[in-house]
């Protein structure tokens, strides 16, 4: 039998969380007789772009991306029409493809997802020619991206922040919409373009996407108050955002979007800057992925998605306690010295 060569692309920046225990991990769950691997971590923006693209010109057959959406995108952007596929370590703050796939956001449970590595290939999307895999955009949701680029902090409470104060400030704008030909008009909140369902962190902003059949799920959110705010979260959380009376949803193959002005656009979650004429569209069955031949087709999503949120802020503030107490300590030891 032939070995499966896998490299893993570990980013050491990535998410709140240490990557050296899930390499140490290894041999447990890949059985040598089936694997052969490598690994090898990324150091500046783009790296893993590049590792990828190496890997998929000497034949690998798996990337592994061990890191955040970031990271993903960029592993994933190298590999499309490839026969080496990506397979996900979740370990940033939304994880939003490795969600919508249904990898377990602990390691040793996506560990043993890659330990069966079955490989199916998927769509992905192009925004004005640049590669997404999970959601693309303007609006709100594209402001509140470049706000978190421009963080100084990382996580699910950065994010939020972010959104809170981004909310009472943003004013939506009006665009002009062309499929096949025809055009509507809209004043948003924002337009967002699904290959899968969701942002990260359980907000299905696209519930009933599907990464394999050949469409983009549109959402347009109409402008609201902040009192109509709570309830459309919760919609995003229980997978129901499509029966908002502020929101309004169809499927294409590929769309233009004009707008009054330039400005920000995102592509799952990272910000560009854009002109006032943008397009989006599909591309079938570009991306082979290692999924989850276990993933739960009816599991109770609010539930679900409150106790994955509850925990990643938990993780967050955990996470900053343990960074102070580092602080404090070196401070301590160099006032002794």
């Amino acid at each position: 039998m032939t070995k499966k060569r896998l490299l893993f692309i570990a980013n050491p920046i990535s998410g709140t969380h240490d990557k050296q225990p899930i390499i140490d991990a290894l041999p447990r769950f890949l059985d040598n007789e089936c694997f052969e691997w490598s690994i090898t971590w990324t150091d500046h923006r783009g790296h893993a772009a590049e590792l990828a693209q190496q890997a998929s010109a000497d034949g690998i057959d798996v990337c592994v991306a061990i890191g955040g959406d970031g990271t993903v995108n960029e592993v994933a952007r190298s590999l499309r029409h490839s026969e080496t596929a990506l397979a996900i370590i979740p370990m940033g703050s939304g994880n939003g493809l490795a969600r919508h796939l249904q990898i377990p956001m602990d390691p040793e449970g996506a560990l043993r997802v890659l330990a069966e590595c079955q490989i199916e290939a998927v769509d992905y999307g192009l925004i004005n020619d640049i590669p997404f895999f999970c959601t693309c955009g303007m609006g709100f949701d594209a402001f509140i991206s470049e706000k978190f680029a421009g963080s100084g902090k990382r996580g699910l409470m950065t994010y939020i922040e972010n959104t809170l104060r981004g909310g009472l400030s943003y004013q939506p704008e009006t665009y002009e919409l062309e499929i096949d030909g025809f055009k509507e008009h809209y004043k948003a909140f924002l337009i967002a373009c699904g290959n899968a369902s969701q942002y990260g962190n359980n907000f299905y902003i696209a519930p009933q996407a599907s990464m394999s059949d050949g469409l983009l799920d549109v959402t347009i959110i109409e402008p609201l108050n902040v009192l109509e705010a709570p309830q459309l979260v919760m919609q995003m959380l229980n997978k129901t955002l499509d029966t908002n009376s502020h929101v309004r949803t169809f499927r294409c193959k590929a769309l233009h979007v004009h707008r009054t002005q330039s400005g920000v656009i995102h592509y799952d979650g990272e910000p560009a800057e854009a002109a006032e004429d943008i397009d989006i569209r599909l591309i079938p069955k570009g991306l082979r992925v290692v999924i989850n031949k276990n993933a739960e087709t009816n599991r109770p999503p609010l539930a679900h998605a409150m106790q994955e949120l509850y925990d990643q802020v938990t993780s967050d503030i955990k996470s900053q306690q343990r960074k102070l107490l580092s602080i404090n300590k070196n401070l301590l030891d160099r006032i002794r010295r």
